[in-house]
Formats: structure tokens, sequence, C-alpha cells
């Protein structure tokens, strides 16, 4: 029999996986254990601390081999790597920009920096992240085709990109998503930030969009401190990418020619290096990563009201936050919960507010957003680093594979 939620035998199942000796546990924390004191080092002794080195060369290469994309180009954040990348796909000023409205603001903002409109929609239980199937049936009725180019009959502006973001980690479903990019003339730029190591039916986030980003910043799987990354198949638009994120400047030996306006946003050598350490580290990363989401998968089976959030069927995720997914009937004991785990010593917090709640986007076109809405009310992120628990305990992974 069903006896509701209960908030202490909640908090007894994460002290379960995450023990009672560290009376504070973070989010997600960075872990150094590789060779990134030798490598800063490096820097440091041989003065190649700036925007040019060997290790921005090397982390863009190794970033490319390991997700198997054609050029990668290392940034100063996830969002100036957004930024870029919608400006590679055509976006112009004025145009409706597709973001799902329960995502991290820096989404939306990077459609801003265009001069662009967010065009808020709804997310899918099963992912987490955009849904296509719903976005499907909104735009059969919004959209009017005119010379190959999705127009927005009620606002007069074009639609011209959509941004999926692969929420947590846990990818969209892109072949749906690229199927309606395909039919509507819509570029797809994949919003990868919170996603690396992680596939979608066999092939890693990233390679679906015309451009994709990534983001590494202190509390992502892999950090560079600050910094970020965009992704392309395309080497022209790779070439472009280092362009414009390299001031846009002319290569010459003395002489200071810019051919557009560009941006600094360069990934200083220093960053990069600690970059190349952490990616040497990833494999066991993920497979720590993916031990301790079953270890909460088990002893959450016995906590009624709530579950883990499972990487959907047809990917394999990074698990970079572990979510837990309230029962509706539960959903207002959310808030509680988060009080009594915080004033535990376990920092736990709530899915972002949605987009269209926030005054700055308030006022920009979405389409209905009941599943947003719900799950809003719903998720809660706990404890997830690398060190919280380690894959040598014999613990299984999850379903899929690379």
């Amino acid at each position: 029999m069903k006896t509701g939620f209960d908030a202490d035998k909640a908090v007894d199942a994460l002290r379960a996986v995450l023990g009672t000796t560290r009376e504070q546990i973070a989010l997600h924390e960075p872990i150094f254990s590789g060779k990134e004191w030798a490598f800063v080092k490096e820097c440091l002794d041989t003065g190649w601390v700036s925007s040019v080195g060997k290790y921005v060369d090397r982390f863009e290469r190794d970033l490319a081999d390991y997700t198997g994309v054609a050029c990668a180009v290392a940034v100063v954040n996830g969002t100036a790597a957004l930024h870029v990348c919608l400006q590679l796909a055509g976006v112009r000023p004025q145009d409706e920009v597709l973001v799902p409205a329960l995502t991290f603001v820096a989404t939306a903002n990077a459609v801003r920096y265009c001069n662009a409109i967010p065009h808020f929609v709804d997310s899918n239980e099963d992912t987490l992240g955009l849904d296509p199937f719903r976005l499907a049936d909104y735009l059969r009725d919004v959209v009017e085709m005119r010379n190959g180019e999705a127009w927005n009959l009620r606002s007069g502006r074009r639609i011209s990109a959509v941004v999926p973001m692969h929420t947590f980690g846990h990818p969209v479903d892109l072949d749906p998503l690229a199927e309606l990019c395909n039919r509507y003339g819509i570029v797809l730029v994949e919003d990868a930030a919170e996603s690396l190591g992680s596939y979608y039916k066999g092939r890693h986030t990233g390679n679906h969009g015309r451009v994709s980003a990534l983001s590494f910043n202190g509390n992502k799987i892999l950090t560079t401190g600050g910094g970020g990354a965009i992704l392309t198949n395309d080497p022209e638009l790779g070439r472009q990418a280092k362009h414009l994120t390299t001031t846009a400047k002319v290569p010459h030996a003395w002489a200071f020619i810019h051919d557009q306006t560009g941006y600094n946003y360069r990934m200083p050598n220093i960053n990069a290096a600690v970059g190349c350490a952490q990616l040497e580290q990833l494999p066991g990363f993920l497979n720590n990563k993916r031990a301790l989401a079953e270890r909460y998968h088990q002893v959450f089976k016995s906590v009624e009201g709530l579950r883990l959030f499972l990487e959907p069927e047809f990917a394999k995720s990074n698990y970079w936050l572990n979510v837990l997914v309230f029962d509706d009937s539960c959903a207002d004991r959310l808030e509680g919960f988060l009080k009594l785990t915080n004033d535990r010593g376990i920092m736990t917090r709530p899915a972002w507010t949605l987009m269209t709640d926030l005054p700055m986007f308030k006022d920009c076109p979405h389409m209905d957003l009941p599943v947003s809405q719900g799950l809003v009310r719903r998720l809660v992120n706990i404890p997830s680093s690398v060190n919280l628990y380690q894959a040598s305990n014999g613990i299984s992974h999850h379903r899929g594979g690379e």
C-alpha cells in the first residue's frame, strides 16, 4: 500500500549513496586528478598562457576526435559558442529562433545577442528536451512557406533556426526534429552544452546540427575553468567559426587587418591545457557517473512519490546532473524537500525558471507549454560529481551503447 512521499526517507536514500562523512556535498564539483598541474605548469614555464599555444590546437583536435565531428573551435564559454553558432546558421536580426521554454537562460540570451527573437516551444516528458512531435503540430498551424523559408503567420517574421538543448545531458529525439527542419527550411543548431559524452542512436551529440555548442564551465562533466567549443561537420563553417572568434583578423606577420566584425572569444592556452588533461580522463568520468546514476536508481525505487529520471531508450546519456522527478500528486512537496536537503548539507536545486516567466522574455511568442509547466514544478537535481561513486564498485551500467 502506498503511503505517499516521505521527505526524511528520501534524504536517507541520498545519504545511502553519498555517505555520511561529508557535512557539505556540492551539486557538481570539478575533479583534477590527471595531468592538469603538469600541463598548466608548462604553460607558465614557457609563457604560452594566452589565446595561442599548442594546447589550444591539441584540445580542438582531441575534441573533434572524441565527438566524431570534422571541426572543433575552442572559445571562452558555451554562451559565446552558441552566439557564433547562430550567426553561422544565418540567423538575422528580427528572425525568430525556436527554443525550449525549459532551458538554461544562455540558450535564449544567445538568440537576443543576434538581435533575434526567441520563440518558445514545449518539452517532452521522456527526454526533458524539446518535443519534435508537438512542435510539428504547432508549426503546421502557424507557418507559411515562402521561397523555401518558414514564416510565422501570426508575427510576420521568418523562423530561421531551432535550438534543442540536451537537458542535463539527456539527448533530444533528433531524427524527427531534423526531418522537421528539412521540411520547413529551418537550420538545426544543437545546444550540446551539457551533453559531452552523450550519444543519440550511437552517434555523439553535436553531430546532428549544422553547428553545435559545448560548455566547459566549472560545473560541467569536463571543465576548462571557463570555456566552450563550436562543433561542425562543415569544414568551411569551421574555418568561419575560427575567424569570427579571433576578432576576424586576417593572418599576417605584423599587420592588423580585420575583414568583418568579429569577437574576442578565443580560449586561452592555459585553459585549454586543463581541458586536454580533463579529456584524457573523460571515459573514467563517464563510467563513474553512470554507476552513480544506477545506484540512485536502485535506492529511490523504495521511495514513494518520486523517481530517478533515466536516459531515453534511443540514447546513452552522460548523466551530467541526476534528476529526481516528483509525481504530480507530490509536486507540492518539492519546495520543502529542497529546503530540507540544503539545510542538511546536501545541495539540491530545482529546474530553471521557464524562459516565458522571465521579465525579458515574457512578451516573446510561444506555443502552449503544458509539459514544461508541469516538469518545472516536479524536477530536482541531486549531487552528481564524478567522485561521488566509483564504477569499480561493480554497479552495472544503464542500457545503451556507443
